[in-house]
């Protein structure tokens, strides 16, 4: 079996390629737009909410590594799927939370995932996020590419700031999935310690 592509809107994309990046299997990850009717749309024009597009990230992953059932289950702990107005301090269509299935096994895995937390009672309000026929992927210009990894103090601050960090701590409460992240998280500070001396 050979690589393949799985496309997730979850608010602001720079906060969406950090979650994936360092799990086997993850080959690629592109911040860009899709989802709309504008061809090659600017990230202005997105910002403009005239185009019909998410912010989304699209990853070339290997499935016998990786498979989608798992990067599904980082996709949900990542957002809040009871909005349908943005994400956090982000608002408007841009911001809107959608998994966009290359195929039937996609589509068929996203469903059984997105009712099973509907079912869990982890959310007191409906699920909102959308599931939707992938479309053409926009990537976005460069500078919105890694950067988390080109803008790691303002990232952060970001991350913080807009609500997602608490939001998904009160939510998504997971003793060892925290601990995974912690070390994760010192790991990179000291990355940036290191890299700042």
């Amino acid at each position: 079996m050979g690589y393949e592509l799985a496309t997730f809107a979850g608010g602001c994309f720079w906060c969406m390629v950090s979650p994936f990046e360092e799990h086997p299997g993850i080959i690629r990850i592109i911040s860009g737009y899709t989802g709309g009717h504008k061809e090659n749309p600017t990230y202005e024009e997105v910002c403009s909410k005239t185009t019909g597009h998410y912010e989304a990230v699209q990853i070339t992953f290997d499935p016998d590594v990786f498979p989608y059932e798992k990067l599904l289950d980082i996709y949900w702990r990542q957002i809040d799927p009871t909005d349908d107005g943005g994400q956090f301090y982000d608002r408007g269509p841009q911001y809107r939370t959608a998994i966009f299935y290359h195929n039937e096994k996609q589509r068929l895995l996203a469903e059984k995932s997105k009712q099973e937390l509907e079912e869990s009672g982890r959310f007191s309000k409906p699920i909102v996020t959308k599931i939707l026929p992938a479309s053409t992927f926009y990537p976005a210009e460069e500078y919105h590419q890694d950067y988390h990894k080109k803008n790691p103090l303002r990232y952060k601050l970001y991350r913080i700031g807009s609500g997602r960090d608490a939001f998904l701590k009160e939510h998504w409460r997971d003793p060892e999935w925290e601990a995974d992240a912690a070390k994760k998280i010192d790991s990179s500070l000291a990355e940036d310690d290191a890299a700042t001396q």
